[in-house]
This record gives C-alpha cells, sequence and structure tokens, in this order.
C-alpha cells in the first residue's frame, strides 16, 4: 500500500522528532540530573529551558508534518521565531557580561536554521497562509 506522504514529508517529519527527542534529553538532563549541570558548565538556564519546552514543540510539530496537518506550517514558525528571540535575549545575557558556553551559542545557530529551513519547506508544501506551492 502506497503512503500519501512523499519520502521528503517522512524525512522532514523523523528530523524533527528526532531533534526534539535529542532536545528533551539533553535540556531536561541539565535540568534534572545533578551530574549533567555540573558537566554543562557555564550553562544559562532560561536557554535551557527554553530549548527543554521547545523540544515537545519541536516532536508536536513534526507529528503534524507527518500528517500534513496545517498548524504544523504556523507551528514551525512559531518555533523558529522563538528560538530567535530566546538567541538575541542569550546575546543580551552574553552582553552583559553573563557567563555561557560556545557550544550554547552553536545549539542555538543549529536550532534556528533548522526551524527556519523546516519552516520554509513546510509553508512551501501546505500554505501557511498563503496558497501552496504547486508541484
Amino acid at each position: 500500500m502506497k503512503s500519501r506522504n512523499p519520502l521528503w514529508v517522512k524525512v522532514v517529519s523523523v528530523l524533527a522528532i528526532v531533534f526534539g527527542g535529542i532536545t528533551l534529553i539533553s535540556g531536561g538532563s541539565v535540568l534534572f540530573v545533578e551530574s549533567a549541570r555540573q558537566g554543562a558548565g557555564a550553562y544559562v538556564p532560561f536557554v535551557v529551558w527554553f530549548n527543554f519546552i521547545a523540544g515537545l514543540g519541536y516532536i508536536v510539530a513534526g507529528a503534524g508534518i507527518w500528517g500534513l496537518k496545517k498548524w504544523s506550517g504556523p507551528l514551525s514558525i512559531f518555533l523558529a521565531a522563538s528560538t530567535l528571540l530566546v538567541f538575541f535575549a542569550l546575546g543580551i545575557h552574553i552582553a552583559g557580561g553573563g557567563g555561557y558556553e560556545m557550544r550554547t551559542v552553536a545549539a542555538m545557530t543549529l536550532r534556528f536554521f533548522v526551524w527556519a529551513a523546516i519552516s520554509y519547506y513546510v509553508c512551501g508544501l501546505i500554505g501557511c497562509g498563503r496558497k501552496p506551492a504547486t508541484t
């Protein structure tokens, strides 16, 4: 039986879900496991909390993309935009002399670009408030 979802929809969906799972595990371990917290160095609590909560959103968005749900596009845009806002707040934190790890900056860069790309892809697929692209 042939699936109604093209392979690339499945790939993006699984990427989003796996990304969300990894985010939940990494953020959750820093938040809730003392040894992980100590190993995290100069972590920034508001960034870790945001990423932990966003990880749930990544999983939900991935499931929505799999099902070609109309809400998955706006959710993907929200995830990209909110990541950018938290990244901006991290920049203010750093500029103010707050402690941080370079891996946090790298991870936030990756998170933003992944969700910007997913948003672009999903909105091209389902529309996101405009007429969907024809293929």
